[in-house]
């Protein structure tokens, strides 16, 4: 199971001014997906660039080896 989640808090203070306000954003995310028995846990990558999440979730070496023909008749 690989798990995927982030959390972000903000707030905006106008103190110092004749009056008070406060402004609070909350946000969170959270996404969990299944990879299948194929997939090397202990090799994966990932890269956080200009707001784009980019894994990479190699195969392992005895998975790479299996191969199938399909005959089309």
């Amino acid at each position: 199971m690989l798990s995927i989640s982030t959390g972000q808090h903000t707030e905006n203070n106008n103190e110092g001014k004749t009056y008070n306000r406060r402004e609070y954003s909350y946000a969170s995310f959270t996404r969990a997906f299944t990879l299948p028995e194929s997939a090397d846990v202990d090799r994966i990558e990932a890269a956080y660039t200009d707001g784009i999440l980019k894994l990479n979730i190699p195969k392992k070496e005895e998975a790479k080896a299996v191969s199938r023909q399909i005959e089309i008749q």
